[in-house]
């Protein structure tokens, strides 16, 4: 029978007990499959909804680099009379603002996801035919190339194609159909670090 996105599992009742190593969250002996790409979007969604509906704002990343950033360039005197550091001096610390500590909670709930998951290891992940130093070389690069679309485009992916994207703002939508053309013609030519 063919495995469908939606399509309902027996129960572990039905199957009897479980055994020892699949109890609730123990560590896995042996990587676990990864998450089912539409239950993660579905979860992502609701995690999204949360946001909304307990701090009154979306999901985001950049803006937190931008307020580490800020502090940084203040603590060596390079931010004054700077009118993107302005914008982000005036919200205080970077621990207070709500990107910062979102940025914080992605990083432990993917570090306890992964050593859940049996997956938690130092490596770098790259095809056969490409050594570990041009792969960290091309990750950095596309690393700034994604920095400086964010700071163009007022957002990244996560600020702009969620959250904006489920507020039906049209330049969020723009930005997501660019960012995925974008993507697409760019795969090809990247495709052999993978294969």
């Amino acid at each position: 029978m063919p495995e469908y996105p939606f399509a309902r599992r027996p129960s572990p009742v039905a199957r009897g007990p479980l055994p020892v190593a699949r109890r609730p969250f123990p560590v896995a002996r042996g990587p676990l499959p990864y998450a089912d790409p539409y239950r993660a979007g579905i979860a992502l969604g609701l995690v999204l909804l949360a946001a909304f509906v307990t701090v009154g704002r979306g999901l985001g990343a950049s803006g937190a680099f931008a307020s580490a950033a800020t502090q940084a360039a203040t603590a060596v005197g390079a931010a004054n009379g700077n009118a993107y550091f302005a914008k982000y001096a005036a919200s205080g610390p970077p621990w207070r603002d709500w990107l910062v500590v979102e940025l914080v909670g992605v990083v432990i709930g993917g570090a306890l996801s992964a050593f859940l998951a049996g997956r938690f290891k130092g490596a770098v992940e790259r095809g056969p035919r490409i050594g570990v130093t041009a792969r960290l070389a091309v990750a950095l690069g596309g690393g700034a190339v994604m920095g400086a679309g964010a700071v163009l485009a007022r957002g990244c992916t996560s600020g702009q194609a969620l959250t904006g994207g489920a507020m039906l703002s049209v330049g969020s939508w723009a930005f997501m159909i660019a960012a995925f053309a974008g993507a697409y013609a760019a795969a090809p030519l990247l495709r052999r670090l993978w294969t």
